[in-house]
């Protein structure tokens, strides 16, 4: 089966170039797309020389400017789904997903539709992150569960595994949410789609350099989104 992962880039100049071969090294049957938003620190650059001595397994999608986490992964989907991938992943390039645990996303992509890394099936598996942002995250979940219903324990990880028939069976230019809220939502359409997802524990590591595109407005927008999400389901409008 062909896989690809995605990774979106902003301002990774130091993470990209250590992670890509690190996610090549777990499986031969892995590619690698680099969605980079016009990064003013020359990620673009290194990624387009990896791509060149990578022997075809890397990619490179060059948008014209930062334009949120959402839409560079849409970017990636269609793009992933023109070219006929099997398994399409969602991964951060800063080293919090660790490519050890793509092959054990591929192991279980053989029972599910969509493969989740979470962070809080097996207790809460989160390191170096403060209280307050584990607080935050951790609740986020309870509320999206709680609104959505989402059998979900890690309903805004970001560490994913699609089979192609999932995201084809998803009307993406319906897909509206561009900050964590994403990954809520695109998994609640799944969900809401009868697709059988499977959430498999993972360690998640915060950043090792760059800095965090957290931001209040991200908040804000999972807070309404949930709910926007489920008056859409009830009135047959997902």
């Amino acid at each position: 089966m062909k896989a690809l992962v995605i990774i979106p880039t902003y301002d990774e100049c130091d993470n990209l170039p250590r992670i890509v071969p690190q996610v090549l090294a777990q499986d031969e049957q892995l590619h690698v797309l680099v969605g980079d938003d016009n990064s003013p620190d020359g990620t673009g650059k290194i990624a387009d020389r990896i791509a060149s001595d990578s022997g075809g397994r890397v990619f490179v999608l060059h948008r014209e400017h930062k334009a949120g986490l959402g839409q560079a992964y849409l970017a990636g989907f269609g793009w992933a789904l023109e070219r006929d991938f099997d398994l399409i992943f969602e991964m951060d390039a800063d080293f919090s997903h660790d490519p050890k645990y793509l092959p054990d996303f591929l192991r279980a992509s053989q029972e599910a539709d969509l493969v989740i890394g979470s962070r809080y099936i097996s207790g809460v598996n989160v390191v170096n992150w403060p209280m307050s942002r584990l607080l935050l995250s951790y609740n986020a979940n309870v509320y999206s569960r709680i609104v959505t219903g989402l059998p979900l324990r890690d309903a805004t990880g970001g560490f994913k595994c699609f089979h192609r028939r999932v995201l084809e069976s998803i009307d993406l230019e319906r897909v509206r949410s561009n900050g964590y809220s994403f990954q809520i939502e695109i998994s609640y359409r799944a969900y809401k789609k009868g697709f059988r997802i499977k959430e498999i524990p993972i360690v998640f590591v915060d950043r090792q350099a760059g800095l965090s595109k957290m931001s209040k407005k991200i908040v804000r927008e999972a807070i309404w989104m949930v709910w926007r999400l489920r008056f859409m389901s009830m009135f047959g409008r997902l």
